[in-house]
């Protein structure tokens, strides 16, 4: 017989649990501390099961049987509300324990598993840093309204280029969320447009050969520590990156065959590269050997020999001597090398490519032709290298009045000393 609202608020509580039965399987359960719950009692696969439908009178009467015929619906389906509830209720449990925060930084161990670079892993947790906002959020449950008010907290600083990055960074996480069944969406895809868009800027670099020259006389004039002006020295000739340079170890030097072999860890495309060395690389590592080798960094840092050279010391070295961030990078000295070897019109594009470690544009032919151009990169190191010299003492470069700093000399004698090879 149904229950009616007026006999279940005039059930007593009794010494044991009792029940009173509804319809269809529904029934209320009143305990002796007079608490009363609704249940509901179904078979599935032949077994005897029961589901919770809540505590009377925050469910009402109506309530708990739109509960059960809604339950009954789902067996009519071939769904078991329970196991369907537990599932439910497992998913949201791994949702909340999913924030951003955890996601991002397991999805930068993967990386870095994978081959992340450390300077590349170093700037993902800085990204990261950025989007504090987010960070104790389940991953699930953020809107794009969400990211957006964050990025809009780094724009509004007027750092454009680091919100637009920071989009970048979160919709990869994102990304990774719905991967590994934490997230259903990336709410990042919302936002194309939303952010503004910064100016495109260049690293700061010379392009005409008679400033290159200048240049370099400069470099060889650096009054300041020995290693960091030969750090100096030796960027132009060998088209590294600027972290690629610096926290170079000698293990990764042949300095018999003349090659400079970066591992891919510390490779922005995570693959290993090899840089042929010229006579003057050759010769300005055989000065810096007996200071910082045999082992180790080859730029170690000042105050510990156990960490490389801090990542703006060359570009320090350039405003000291009197040139601005606008004029002169340690990373630009690639776009120099860049545009003369390419203006030359003596070496292919490809082989420049190579040089530079660019990712072919072409995937399948990049995997293909990675071992290639050797010969020919090692033929245009020593022509870069012969190029730059001339560019210092040359008529374009060095003024007849002046004279080489002590170090120069030095530089020839343990170069001579040492037997370096004359390829």
């Amino acid at each position: 017989m149904a229950l009616k609202d007026l006999e279940i608020r005039a059930l007593k509580p009794r010494e044991r649990i009792y029940k009173k039965t509804d319809e269809r399987g529904l029934y209320i359960e009143v305990h002796p501390s007079g608490s009363k719950l609704w249940r509901f009692k179904y078979t599935f696969l032949g077994k005897d099961k029961r589901i919770a439908f809540g505590r009377y009178p925050e469910v009402s009467l109506a309530e708990a049987r739109q509960k059960r015929d809604e339950a009954r619906q789902k067996l009519r389906d071939g769904v078991d509300p329970l196991a369907e509830r537990k599932r439910d209720k497992l998913i949201a449990s791994y949702a909340a324990a999913s924030t951003f925060d955890e996601i991002a930084k397991e999805y930068i161990a993967k990386m870095v598993a994978e081959g992340l670079a450390a300077t590349t892993t170093a700037k993902a947790h800085w990204l990261l840093e950025q989007l504090k906002p987010l960070a104790g959020q389940p991953v699930a449950n953020l809107k794009p309204i969400d990211v957006l008010a964050a990025l809009k907290r780094i724009e509004a600083r007027g750092k454009y280029e680091t919100a637009r990055r920071c989009r970048s960074f979160a919709g990869r996480v994102f990304r990774y969320a719905i991967a590994t069944a934490r997230a259903e969406n990336d709410p990042t895809a919302f936002l194309r447009g939303a952010l503004i868009t910064p100016k495109t800027t260049h690293h700061g670099a010379i392009l005409d050969p008679s400033a290159v020259g200048e240049l370099l006389r400069a470099i060889d004039s650096y009054p300041g520590h020995r290693i960091t002006r030969l750090a100096a020295q030796i960027s132009p000739h060998v088209m590294a990156r600027p972290g690629e340079l610096r926290m170079a170890q000698w293990s990764e030097f042949d300095l018999v065959n003349a090659i400079w072999r970066i591992p891919p860890e510390r490779m922005k495309m995570r693959r290993p590269h090899a840089v042929p060395l010229s006579r003057q690389v050759l010769a300005y590592l055989a000065e810096l050997h007996p200071l910082t080798g045999p082992e180790g960094y080859v730029f170690p840092a000042f105050h510990t020999w156990r960490r490389p050279l801090s990542e703006n010391t060359i570009n320090q070295v350039f405003r000291r001597l009197g040139y601005a961030a606008g004029e002169v990078t340690a990373h630009g000295l690639r776009t120099t090398a860049s545009t003369l070897l390419n203006e030359s019109g003596k070496w292919s594009a490809d082989a420049i490519e190579r040089s530079l470690a660019h990712a072919d544009k072409d995937a399948v032919r990049g995997i293909y032709n990675r071992g290639a151009y050797w010969d020919e990169r090692v033929a245009m190191h020593q022509w870069w290298s012969d190029y730059l010299d001339e560019l210092r003492d040359g008529p374009n470069g060095r003024d007849p009045g002046w004279t080489p700093p002590p170090c120069r000399d030095r530089v020839r004698e343990v170069a001579a000393r040492r037997n370096i090879p004359n390829r």
